[in-house]
This record gives C-alpha cells, sequence and structure tokens, in this order.
C-alpha cells in the first residue's frame, strides 16, 4: 500500500464514520507519521507549532482515527491498520466491473457538493485554511482578557473563521458565546440602554443563566456602567471557566453613531480592566467587521487599535489549487490546469466565495472554464444572482451607484468620501489603500461599467 492509497482509505473510514474528510493539519499528520518524523519535523514542513500538534491536533487525530478503524492506533503502528483496511476494501470491491468503490465513495457527486451558501460548515472538505491565521487565532483567545480582531469584506471567510475559533474554544472547555448583530431587530438600536440590554439578555441565556438586568440596572448611573457591572458582578462571577463573546457583523452598529460611540469605547474598556482586574481574565473579546470604523473615535478609545488584528487574505493560486483538487478536477493538477485557475482568479481575484461558486459550476460539469470565463460579467453567468443583488443594493443607494462608477470607469485609483469608501470596502467591491478606491476585481469592473454606464 503506498501513501496515496493510505490517504485514500484513512479519509473513507473518517467520513463514513463523520460524515467528513481530513482537514489540511490532520492531513499534514498523517503525511508525517507515514515518512517517520517527528512531530518538530512535521510542524516546520507544514507550517504549524510544535505545541499545536504534539498536545491538540495529534492526539485527537489519532483517537479519531482509532474510533474510524474500530482498534486502537498510534503514530507507530497506524500503517498495519489502514493496510488491513485497505485489503478488506479491495476484497469488496471484487466483482463489482468498472468501479473503483474506494474512490468513489470519498469523491464528492454532484448530489455531494455544498453550493457556496453561508458559513463553511465545520466539517466541510471546502474549508481551506490560510495558515498561520488559525493558529494565531486561536493562541489568541486562549489568553486571559484578550482582544482578538477579524477583518474582512463580505464573504472573504470571517464567520467560517470565527465557528472555528469558538469551535476549539470549546475544545479548551470555554463558554462560547455568539452574537451577529445582523439579526438584532431595527428597535433594538433605538438607544444606547436597549441595545446593551439586548447584549445582556442574550448572554446570559446561551450561559444558561436566567436574566436579571433589573437587579444590576441602574439609570442613575448609566446604562454603560450598569452592563459593565452586569458582566463582573453577575456573568463573569457565575461561570466557572473563560468566556469567548464573539460579535459578527460588528460595522452595522457603525450607522448608528448614538451607539456605537459609545459601545465601542466600551469594549476597549474591558480589555483594558483585564490588566487590572482580574475577573476580567476570564472574557475573550472576538470581533468581526468588514470595514474599519468610519465614525470619529478618540485613538485611546477604540478598539481597532488594540488586541490582535486579523485581515484575512485573499486565496493564493496554490490555495484555489487546493480547492480545485478538493472538488475533484483532477485537471487542476496539472501545469496547465494551474494556468487555467491563474485565468479564473485574473477574473475573481482570490475572493474565496467567488472561487468556490467556480468550482461547484465546473465541478457539476455544467460549463466549461472558457465557457465559464466568458460569461462571467454577464447576466447569463454563473454569478449572475449575486452581480444582481449588488445592482440592486446600489440603486436603491445613488449616492455608493456613483461613487463606484467612478471607481470602474477609472484606470487610476480613486479617492473617495470616506463614508462611501469604507461602504463600499464592506461590500467587497473595492480595495482601498487610504481613500484611494479600485474594483476589488476584475469581475466586478466589467460588469458593473457595463450597468452603471
Amino acid at each position: 500500500m503506498n501513501f496515496d492509497q493510505a490517504l485514500e482509505i484513512t479519509n473513507k473510514v473518517v467520513f463514513a464514520q463523520w460524515g467528513r474528510h481530513l482537514s489540511d493539519v490532520e492531513t499534514a499528520i498523517l503525511i508525517g507519521a507515514w515518512q517517520s518524523q517527528t512531530y518538530e519535523q512535521t510542524a516546520e514542513a507544514a507550517g504549524y507549532s510544535v505545541s499545536y500538534l504534539t498536545r491538540d491536533v495529534g492526539p485527537k487525530f489519532w483517537k479519531l482515527l482509532s474510533k474510524a478503524l474500530g482498534e486502537n492506533v498510534s503514530k507507530t503502528n497506524f500503517r498495519a491498520a489502514l493496510e488491513r483496511q485497505w485489503r478488506e476494501s479491495m476484497h469488496e470491491s471484487q466483482g463489482q466491473k468498472g468501479r473503483e468503490v474506494q474512490s468513489a465513495s470519498i469523491s464528492p457527486k454532484p448530489d455531494f457538493l455544498e453550493f457556496p451558501d453561508g458559513p463553511v460548515p465545520l466539517d466541510s472538505l471546502f474549508y481551506i485554511e490560510r495558515p498561520p491565521i488559525e493558529e494565531l487565532a486561536y493562541t489568541q483567545i486562549s489568553k486571559p482578557g484578550s482582544l482578538l480582531r477579524l477583518k474582512a469584506p463580505r464573504q472573504m471567510g470571517k464567520t467560517s473563521l470565527m465557528h472555528r475559533i469558538l469551535a476549539h474554544a470549546k475544545q479548551q472547555g470555554f463558554h462560547t458565546v455568539l452574537l451577529s448583530l445582523q439579526r438584532a431587530d431595527n428597535s433594538i438600536f433605538t438607544s444606547l440602554d436597549k441595545f446593551l440590554r439586548w447584549l445582556c439578555a442574550n448572554v446570559s441565556r446561551q450561559l444558561n443563566l436566567e436574566p436579571r438586568l433589573d437587579d444590576y440596572w441602574d439609570e442613575d448611573i448609566g446604562s454603560k456602567v450598569s452592563c459593565s457591572i452586569y458582566f463582573q458582578e453577575f456573568l463573569l462571577a457565575e461561570i466557572d471557566s473563560p468566556m469567548v463573546l464573539a460579535l459578527d457583523e460588528v460595522n452595522r452598529i457603525f450607522e448608528y453613531h448614538e451607539i456605537s460611540s459609545d459601545f465601542l469605547p466600551l469594549l476597549r474598556s474591558w480589555y483594558e480592566d483585564a490588566s487590572e482586574l482580574e475577573i476580567w481574565k476570564k472574557l475573550r473579546l472576538v470581533v468581526v467587521h468588514a470595514t474599519e470604523a468610519y465614525i470619529p473615535l478618540d485613538i485611546n478609545q477604540s478598539p481597532f487599535n488594540v488586541g490582535l488584528p486579523i485581515k484575512l487574505p485573499e486565496f493564493s493560486l496554490a490555495q484555489a489549487q487546493e480547492l480545485a483538487v478538493r472538488h475533484r478536477l483532477d485537471w487542476s493538477k496539472s501545469e496547465e490546469g494551474v494556468k487555467n485557475l491563474a485565468l479564473l482568479l485574473a477574473m475573481v481575484g482570490g475572493h474565496p466565495y467567488l472561487i468556490r461558486i467556480a468550482l461547484y459550476h465546473l465541478a457539476r460539469q455544467e460549463v466549461s472554464l472558457n465557457q465559464l470565463l466568458q460569461t462571467a460579467p454577464t447576466v447569463s453567468g454563473v454569478y449572475s444572482d449575486r452581480l444582481r443583488g449588488y445592482l440592486a443594493n446600489l440603486q436603491e443607494h445613488p449616492e455608493l451607484a456613483t461613487a463606484f462608477k467612478r471607481v470602474v470607469t477609472s484606470n487610476e485609483p480613486v479617492q473617495l468620501e470616506a463614508i462611501a469608501a469604507y461602504k463600499l470596502e464592506s461590500m467587497g467591491l473595492v480595495k482601498l489603500e487610504g481613500n484611494l478606491a479600485t474594483p476589488s476585481c476584475e469581475l466586478y469592473r466589467l460588469y458593473f461599467r457595463e450597468q452603471l454606464g
């Protein structure tokens, strides 16, 4: 049995047990073990820290494989166990002409492919790690009183990464709370007091605590102090382990100046309290946003210049190729295939969602790559729904349409008014260097130059 066969049978048994395939880091561990490498050698080769492999992923992987194979396996004896499983699988396939059971059972069929819509599930084959981002995030939330900021335009993978951070935190025995400001009713944003009570009530319920807001709320000392006391004397006092509080879609609050100008400095104050008060070390904050605040904030009050910032990058060509391989587009493995993928990236940039949309349709054999590229910026292309949605949004906000028209019709970066620039960046339509904007990819330039022109 060679390594390709070992990897195939490992993916097969893991998928049969849990309905997922090996992650990037699990595959790296299998490769290292196959080559008789130490964890130190594997970590260096794959770009992970030694502690991450030895204390976290490694032990979990061998337990996972043991359960999948139905016997105890380790880094030293796994080959024999996989060999037995391979032989049994080969025996089962005999007599089935023209069909290889092993390959078929781990290959995504058209009805197995996930249509890219929303966050990538935790057990998905199609989540591509962007080292060292995941490891940096996991390390940060393990630190007492830490603050982690995830920034990227829409559908760049922020929420998918956030869910993995929370899953990692749960594995460490932490409490986790997730609040998406996108899900809050408009009425919640009518006053700071209402917003902070909404925040406290939701955190309480996710911690399985009965809300006791009226016991701690005092209008004489104000909403911010009341909220802080509620966290310090009730929420953090009641839990027996650290809490990771993830706030998704924080940029929504930027539209409500009276709330954001108080709430954002409040987050900063909680982070700073952890350096003086032991109880605030229990709180670890994850702030997820599409763009920086375009409201004026004192540099000493803004939460956007403290903690660890992570700006999610676009996929590299190598990462796009890995995603294509996971879609079982075997042509992508060749030198010519890499050149074809480069043409796709030239059209959509390294935008993860746009790449996944293309690979999904290619894997379903609904269109050739050449056809996809030719029709991409048109109403008949695979991106038509997304492009029409953007166009409708721009038409509802003429000031943004006017600003973006300047960007797509210019051959040079365009200076935009701050609010328009940040809103367009948040939507993912432009890239910013200061206030200078360029289209985020050729797809948007071609389509909107035609539609807005």
